[in-house]
């Protein structure tokens, strides 16, 4: 699956630009400019597009046809002649061909064994913007772009400090994409970072095309509905993330970083929360809790209600759902599934509509299609209620990926409320409950802190308390350097 590539550079120039030739022959953009520096003959080999031309033309080939013709080795070519910052020597011609496709320059020399790689990437890059995905009222307006070294950057911006590491490595057999992986090191936990790179080492694949293929194939169960890798586009919430003793992944073209551990509270969280008062924070997340119930329930309890005990709710309450259901043919597991597919379309089309009409597309077309439904006698109008709120509520969770799982989770109650009523949302509830009890994310159960029953993790949970009691780093974490505030 490896690309068959020579390892050893030749004496001999033209054999190496023959070899470089003949391997990436039928490539236009690749360059080669052939020169003599004094008494050496000598190629410039880089990418068209990938390498910063200007920065090729003013030190490199203008410092040669300057000082050249008094060039008698090649030390004087490395300490004397090029005027750049970054330049090192490769044995290795696999090496060197590495770092030209990823935009650096090749200079070979007529009876050198080895190569000169000069830093020259430029690639096309977008400027850093605000995160369209995870919007906040206060904090930094920064995102996460498709180019890792400003990634990078902006981690360093908010993390000052020389035990800070960004370790870097390459993924993928032919993309070769840049993967780097962000620690402080007195603070995370050793046996984490060694589980990590474990996993990252037995990745085998042709390309990594973003940051969701690498979360893909480091979770640690596939195949569950939840999310065990945390994604974001904040720097903010990466360098949160770093003080608590978590692992940072970059991954080149990805404005996505992924964060690991993650846990379930991890996912209800939002960078606001930190940013105001602690009292508005905390009533927040109270309303992301109960919405989330909310969410999950409420449907199936609409089926197990007028299915089966009818009787526990108000009479009149009962006689109105019974009027509003008069003309329609379906039972009532049938019409809330008919609903919630329809509204599960509608949200999917908002997101893949271009921006400027999306936002129309789903107001007129919820209310179109609530309307129609009612009309044609398909659903009645306490279901285009519950739908709606259902729909509102399930918009409060910060995370679009837990909102997804527990989009199907909220399928599932409501077929089990189908056939067994409040005792399958008991059930259904029970399940899952089971599940995220035994789900771990690198070795962190993923429901701490509430399973490692440590109370002073619950001041950052359900509620957050003021920033002066966050004296430790969370126990379940496992830091080396546990205090964070004395």
């Amino acid at each position: 699956m490896r690309e068959n590539i020579k390892e050893e550079i030749s004496k001999n120039l033209d054999e190496n630009v023959s070899y470089l030739k003949f391997i990436l022959k039928d490539a236009s953009d690749i360059v080669f400019r052939e020169f003599h520096i004094g008494d050496f003959k000598t190629e410039l080999i880089y990418i068209d597009g990938m390498a910063n031309r200007d920065l090729i033309n003013d030190f490199i080939l203008k410092s040669f046809m300057y000082k050249g013709d008094s060039v008698k080795n090649t030390n004087e070519i490395k300490n004397n002649i090029l005027t750049v910052s970054d330049l090192i020597e490769v044995e290795s011609m696999r090496k060197g061909i590495d770092s030209m496709l990823s935009g650096d320059t090749l200079l070979f020399l007529q009876g050198f064994p080895k190569c000169y790689v000069v830093a020259t990437r430029l690639w096309p890059a977008r400027g850093v913007a605000e995160p369209s995905g995870e919007t906040a009222i206060r904090g930094g307006r920064d995102g996460f772009t498709e180019t890792i070294r400003f990634n990078t950057a902006l981690i360093r911006r908010r993390i000052r400090d020389t035990r800070l590491k960004i370790v870097s490595q390459n993924l993928g057999v032919r993309s070769k994409t840049d993967v780097v992986v962000v620690y402080i090191e007195d603070i995370v936990n050793k046996e984490v970072l060694k589980e990590l790179n474990s996993r990252l080492e037995k990745i085998n694949i042709d390309a990594i095309l973003d940051s969701g293929y690498v979360e893909h194939l480091i979770e640690d169960s596939s195949t569950s509905l939840f999310p065990q890798i945390q994604s974001t586009e904040r720097p903010d919430v990466v360098a949160a993330s770093l003080y608590e003793g978590r692992i940072a992944i970059l991954v080149d073209n990805s404005p996505f970083v992924i964060i690991v551990p993650a846990i379930l509270p991890n996912f209800f969280q939002s960078p606001d929360d930190y940013y105001q008062r602690w009292m508005y924070s905390s009533t927040v997340r109270i309303v992301r809790v109960i919405s989330l119930f909310i969410t999950l329930i409420l449907p199936a309890s609409y089926v197990a209600v007028t299915s089966f005990h009818s009787s526990i709710i108000p009479t009149k309450l009962a006689y109105f759902i019974a009027a509003s259901r008069e003309g329609v043919p379906f039972p009532a597991y049938v019409e809330t599934i008919i609903m919630e597919i329809s509204l599960a379309f509608l949200m999917e089309s908002i997101v893949r509509l271009p921006k400027p009409i999306s936002s129309t597309v789903g107001i007129v077309g919820g209310l179109i299609i609530g309307q129609a439904a009612v009309s044609a006698g398909i659903a009645s109008p306490i279901m285009i209620i519950i739908v709606s709120v259902t729909a509102i509520t399930s918009f409060t969770v910060p995370n679009y990926d837990i909102a997804l799982a527990f989009r199907i989770i909220r399928f599932f109650l409501i077929i089990l409320s189908s056939f067994l009523g409040l005792y399958g949302i008991v059930l259904g509830l029970i399940i899952v409950l089971v599940h995220l009890s035994k789900l771990k994310s690198f070795g962190v159960p993923y429901l701490s802190p509430i399973v490692s029953l440590h109370t002073k993790d619950f001041k950052d949970m359900f509620i957050r308390l003021p920033i002066k009691y966050f004296k430790e780093r969370p126990n379940y974490m496992k830091t080396e350097d546990k205090i964070r505030q004395k």
